[in-house]
């Protein structure tokens, strides 16, 4: 599972509204009818409409400056193998966002009123989506991007020699860009993947959109603080300060496994992807010493996700080290036949 907290755009050609950001997340209702479109919920509330969103979420700024983010988006990405535990359930997933929500209550470290900030401080309107598109930095679109510009090329020239402008034989060029689409890595029923193109299987995650201030518009509460839990004298009185993200998303990890009895794999965990982050030499002694039917599982899940370390964001230092180390513990996982493909 991966989560992301993100604040709202702001500059000259983004809206100080959220309407903007409400309207893309209705993307996916378009053209459906109306008993078929994914509405907008939060703690107590399903069924809610776009326009109530954002007239929530607008009228929730008191004292809050031009260049402060209004809200916070936060995407919730169940993994394949989480979605298929729940059935791709979406009212198992909705009550999960219930219970992630009280963990980022939870993970304010300040009061209201001196008492914690709790589940009901929070405004927030959350959406499930059900498709997913290849974006230009996925791994599939980088690694095909070699063969779509051979095949750019070839189709230019094939344009010029139909027109007349050179000469070639217009049969040979078609049978070499056959030839590349099939080399390719990447493809669905035989088309290469392009950006753009929608993604194949279980690809439901949920959109949050919540707001700066909380419900009664008196506090602000930002998830992007740059303080992490700590306390500071501020006219004369010691104020808390700050949210923990590892906190909330360790947590929620948890109260998924809880609510579901998920067996979650070690390389699926968020402390084990902050771990190859900050020390993969680290990570990749711990994934030798998993078991051997979680070790399986895990190099199943690697694969799988396309060995996808530099989307991790490791330094560039650590880049080659960490995939020199995970391949050599590919190689004598199959020697060992530990792992099967």
């Amino acid at each position: 599972m991966y989560i992301t907290i993100s604040p709202q755009k702001l500059g000259g050609a983004f809206s100080q509204s959220a309407g903007d950001f409400v309207n893309y997340l209705e993307k996916e209702n378009q053209g459906k009818d109306p008993s078929e479109k994914e509405f907008f919920f939060n703690q107590q509330e399903d069924g809610i409409k776009p326009f109530q969103v954002i007239k929530e979420i607008d009228g929730n700024t008191d004292r809050l400056k031009l260049k402060e983010p209004k809200y916070y988006s936060i995407t919730i990405n169940p993994s394949r193998y989480e979605l298929q535990h729940i059935q791709n359930n979406p009212e198992k997933l909705k009550a999960f966002v219930r219970e992630a929500m009280k963990e980022y209550a939870s993970s304010f470290h300040r009061e209201i009123n001196g008492r914690p900030v709790s589940i009901d401080d929070i405004k927030y309107f959350a959406k499930i989506e059900q498709e997913r598109s290849y974006k230009t930095n996925d791994i599939a679109i980088r690694e095909n991007k070699p063969y779509s510009k051979q095949i750019a090329h070839l189709k230019n020239e094939l344009r010029k020699v139909a027109r007349g402008e050179m000469p070639g034989n217009t049969q040979k060029i078609e049978n070499e860009i056959q030839k590349l689409i099939r080399e390719a890595p990447y493809k669905i029923k035989g088309q290469m993947v392009e950006p753009g193109m929608k993604k194949e299987g279980l690809q439901s995650h949920i959109h949050i959109i919540v707001s700066r201030k909380d419900a009664s518009n008196s506090y602000s509460l930002s998830p992007g603080s740059k303080y992490k839990a700590s306390e500071v004298k501020m006219h004369g009185k010691l104020v808390k300060r700050g949210f923990e993200r590892d906190r909330f998303f360790q947590h929620s990890e948890k109260a998924f496994d809880k609510m579901f009895q998920y067996n979650r794999n070690y390389v699926e965990s968020y402390s084990a992807r902050k771990l190859l982050s900050k020390n993969p030499k680290q990570y990749f002694m711990s994934l030798r010493s998993l078991g051997v039917n979680e070790k399986k599982l895990a190099f199943k899940m690697i694969r799988q996700a396309g060995m996808q370390l530099p989307a991790l964001h490791l330094p560039q230092s650590k880049v080659g080290f960490a995939y020199k180390q995970l391949k050599k513990i590919i190689e004598a996982g199959i020697k060992a036949s530990s792992i099967g493909y």
